[in-house]
Formats: structure tokens, C-alpha cells, sequence
């Protein structure tokens, strides 16, 4: 390989290594590392005519929900800069693909990236706990105004990250516990790690993070056997972790409980569902072509949505409809249907199963690639409330451990990479 190609593959390593600590604290930093990954990639594959990962399932799906979404742009709504975001989008998969299919091909790297990215997870989790027991974290401060714990930023937005994380972290921990001696030490340590990993989400107290993170537990108990008993002894233990959350810390059993609970039984009048039936009567106006890029930002104050639709919602909303004007409709489907119409939908749902597909485990997986895989699925798990498809951090940890599990995939670090003439 030639100097300058093994110059670009190393400084690609360089800024595989350090995204997730971008992604934990620098923003900007985040987005400009995967924008230089994904540009690198592109002139790596030009020099050395290798385009093989170009040809991948995944990618030529995640090329076509793209492409459809672009000219649903162009036809319906370039204003507001819209045409160039969705231009620019495909720029984060296309950084996925730098980490799983080229930088992270080389062993050291990826267990250099894997370790970093579980070293934040972890880093995240021990200021949740500082914050649970001495009510602060390292920066000084304290719990959220509603007794929800903010890890080590200002607001309680570590629980959807860490929910995340934690599958891998705790996948990683299965691999190292299995090096111990007896079956008896393996199977106390891996209780003992689920059990920590569920109580920690537990203090959060974010309903959804928590819901998932124990689906992705789920998940990775039903892939790996010997997860099988620290799962089971995790739900039958996770009343009592509740019970003693009301007691350490009543601002997260409410939201975990009493909240939840008001939600799910009157779904339609809380902001959230009054936010999804707003974005399906937008959709409902536009089925075939959307209305674009970032369409629920800027068109949702349009008054011919002002309505709702029977089978959601039919109530005027309490503080009227331009409050319910967001950045987003909090759904990742929702946002697809939005901005592309069905079509786009159709081809949003192709390409996370095409994801998903690529970082398919199996039954004799990893274990590592068990939580890749896991954490990826809960991701874009379709019944959740979400951040923007491609808003940083939580969008970048996504495309973070989408490339991390394509790298993890059994035998692909095998394959030779041939020139394309």
C-alpha cells in the first residue's frame, strides 16, 4: 500500500479512537470527526478504486432513502436550507462505513475504539452514581429540578445515551467474566454486572431509556446463553430496584412510574402524542412526496394541520398548535414519513433492516457483537420516542455503533479488499 493511503488509514484510526469522546463532550468536535471520516473514506476508496463497500445491502439502502429523500426535497421544499442538509445527510452513514468497513479492519484499532467508547459509556454511568449518592457530579452539579439525575452534563439527557452503551459495555464484561475459573464465579459476576447495569438505569429515571436499555438486555440474554440467568435474576430483582428508587431517589421513581403510567393512559392528550398525531395528519397532506428535508421544523405551523385525526387524537391542544411546532416529531418513522411520504418510509424501514441484517450476530455470535447488535435494534427500535435521526450526540452514537458492529462481524476482517478497475 502506498504512503499516502496508509497515511489516510491511519489518521482515520486516529478519528475513529477519538469520537466517542467527542461525542461525550464536544458537539461541534463530533460532527466535524465523522465528517472527515466519511470524506477521507471516500478519497481512500478513489485512490485505491476501492469501492466494495459501496456495493454492501446496507449501504445501497441507505443510498436509496437518501437519494428518494433528496429529490422529495428538491421537488417540494428547497427552501429554509433544506436542499443542502439532505444533501449533506448521507454523510454520517457514509462515516459508518469508514469505521465498520475500512479503519476498524485492523484488530487494534477496534479494540482501541471499542474500549474508548465503553470507557465514556462507563465515565457517564460512575456521574450518574456520584450524582445518586452525594447529589452531585464531578462538575458540581446537581440532580435536574425534578429529581432526575443529568450524569455529567446540566440536563438529564445521559440516560438515552447510556441506554445504548450499556449493552456493549455489558457484553464486554461477559467476555472478560468468562475467563474466570468456576461456572459458579461466572454466573455470580454476570448477575452482578445486569443487575448494576439495570439499577444504574433504574436511577436515571427516563422511561424510555430505561424501557429500552431492559430490551436490549432482553435481547442479549435471548442471543447469548449465558446471559440466560443474570437476565432472569435482573427482572425478578428490578421490583425491588423500583421500590428502593422511591425510597433513594422519588424524583426517578416518579418519572418511572407515576408518570409512565399517566402517559400510557391518557397517550393521546400528553405532548408526545399530541406531537405524533400532528405529524401523521402533516403526513396525511403529503403522502407521496412529504414535504422534505426537516419538514416537521418548518411546516408544521401550516393551519390546514391544525386538526387531529380519530383514532389519536381530536382535542385542541391545551396551549395551541404552534406549541406543538418542535424540531422534530420525536419518532424516527414518523420523521421519515414526514419528510419523504410513504415511499420514503418504505425505504427507511429497507434500510434498517438492511442494518440490522449486516450486524446479524447469530446464535454462536460474539458477545461483543451481541451488544453492538442489540444496541444498534433499540436504536431504531419504531414504538419510542427518539432525537433526530441524524441530531449529534445521541444520532452520532447510533451511526458510532452501527460501524463499530459492522467491524465486529464474524469473518469479515478476513476478506481481502480488491482493487475495482
Amino acid at each position: 500500500m502506498r504512503q499516502s493511503s496508509l497515511t489516510l488509514t491511519r489518521l482515520g484510526q486516529w478519528l475513529a479512537v477519538i469520537l466517542p469522546l467527542t461525542l461525550t463532550h464536544l458537539r461541534g468536535l463530533a460532527e466535524a470527526d465523522m465528517d472527515c471520516l466519511a470524506v477521507l473514506l471516500l478519497i481512500y476508496s478513489a485512490r485505491n478504486r476501492l469501492w466494495g463497500w459501496a456495493r454492501e445491502p446496507w449501504i445501497v439502502a441507505t443510498f436509496c432513502w437518501w437519494a428518494w429523500q433528496v429529490l422529495c426535497t428538491l421537488w417540494v421544499s428547497r427552501g429554509h436550507g433544506a436542499l443542502g442538509q439532505s444533501l449533506a445527510a448521507i454523510r454520517f452513514p457514509v462515516a459508518a462505513a469508514a469505521l465498520g468497513c475500512w479503519v476498524l479492519r485492523d484488530a487494534v484499532w477496534r479494540q482501541r475504539t471499542l474500549w474508548v467508547t465503553c470507557g465514556c459509556g462507563l465515565y457517564i454511568a460512575v456521574q450518574m452514581l456520584l450524582q445518586a449518592t452525594i447529589g452531585y457530579n464531578l462538575f458540581g452539579v446537581p440532580r435536574f429540578h425534578d429529581g432526575t439525575l443529568t450524569g455529567p452534563y446540566t440536563h438529564p439527557r445521559a440516560a438515552a445515551p447510556l441506554s445504548r452503551l450499556i449493552l456493549p459495555m455489558l457484553m464486554l464484561g461477559c467476555t472478560l467474566i468468562e475467563g474466570w475459573k468456576t461456572r459458579l464465579s461466572r454466573t455470580l459476576g454476570l448477575c452482578a454486572a445486569t443487575v448494576l447495569a439495570v439499577a444504574i438505569m433504574v436511577l436515571a429515571g427516563q422511561r424510555m431509556p430505561f424501557a429500552l436499555s431492559l430490551f436490549g438486555i432482553g435481547i442479549c440474554a435471548l442471543l447469548y446463553r449465558p446471559m440466560r440467568p443474570a437476565a432472569l435474576v435482573a427482572a425478578a430483582l428490578m421490583p425491588l430496584l423500583v421500590f428502593a428508587a422511591s425510597v433513594v431517589s422519588p424524583g426517578s421513581f416518579s418519572h418511572l412510574v407515576v408518570l409512565a403510567r399517566q402517559q400510557l393512559t391518557h397517550f393521546s392528550q400528553s405532548p408526545y402524542g399530541e406531537i405524533y398525531t400532528h405529524a401523521v395528519v402533516m403526513a396525511q397532506e403529503h403522502p407521496l412526496l412529504g414535504q422534505g428535508y426537516d419538514a416537521y421544523r418548518h411546516h408544521c405551523a401550516d393551519p390546514s394541520t391544525f386538526h387531529g385525526v380519530p383514532w389519536l387524537s381530536m382535542e385542541h391542544p391545551p396551549g395551541g398548535w404552534t406549541d406543538l411546532c418542535v424540531q422534530h416529531p420525536h419518532n424516527h418513522y414518523l420523521q421519515a414519513l414526514v419528510n419523504a411520504g410513504i415511499p420514503g418510509l418504505i425505504l427507511f424501514i429497507i434500510m434498517i433492516a438492511c442494518w440490522l441484517k449486516a450486524l446479524w450476530p447469530g446464535r454462536q455470535g460474539l458477545a461483543i457483537s451481541i451488544g453492538l447488535f442489540a444496541a444498534v435494534f433499540i436504536q431504531e427500535w419504531p414504538i419510542a420516542s427518539a432525537s433526530d435521526f441524524l441530531n449529534l450526540p445521541l444520532g452520532g452514537w447510533g451511526f458510532l455503533l452501527l460501524g463499530l458492529g459492522l467491524a465486529f462481524r464474524d469473518g469479515f476482517q478476513d476478506r481481502s479488499q480488491k482493487p475495482i478497475s
